[in-house]
């Protein structure tokens, strides 16, 4: 069961990838594309990539937000400064909403920026609100994400 590999869905393309999970650290690069699957920061999901982005094995970490908002300006290099703590045992991923505003309406956000932690293309929980990146980091890993 631990030696099953990961899927692990490429955020360029939208390939699915067989990851072994001792080589998930080694920088793995998409078997179609050949872009790197982690490249420790967050990506830019569209209404076209989002639902992509969900499948694998993988947590996926979504900020919302929009560039006219302050908070979400000021939490952007803290978000970007977790995926390098957070990968690559979860994706971290952004979605503005004022480009994307039907994924923000789909998920219901109400306020940016805000934070949800998706697993198995479900939505697990969220928090709204500018966080440091210590504080992403501490609150994925309190979900047991990360």
């Amino acid at each position: 069961m631990h030696d099953a590999p990961l899927e692990v869905p490429c955020l360029h393309c939208q390939a699915l990838n067989r990851v072994p999970p001792a080589r998930i650290g080694e920088a793995p690069n998409c078997g179609r594309c050949h872009s790197p699957l982690f490249a420790g920061r967050p990506h830019a999901l569209t209404t076209a990539t989002f639902d992509a982005a969900l499948r694998g094995d993988l947590p996926l970490l979504v900020d919302f937000w929009a560039p006219w908002c302050g908070p979400c300006r000021t939490m952007a290099p803290q978000f970007e400064a977790a995926a390098g703590q957070l990968e690559p045992r979860l994706r971290l991923a952004k979605v503005d909403t004022e480009a994307e505003p039907a994924l923000g309406q789909r998920h219901g956000v109400r306020s940016i920026p805000t934070v949800a932690l998706f697993k198995g293309g479900r939505e697990i929980t969220r928090q709204a609100g500018a966080m440091s990146a210590a504080q992403i980091v501490a609150w994925t890993r309190s979900q047991g994400a990360g």
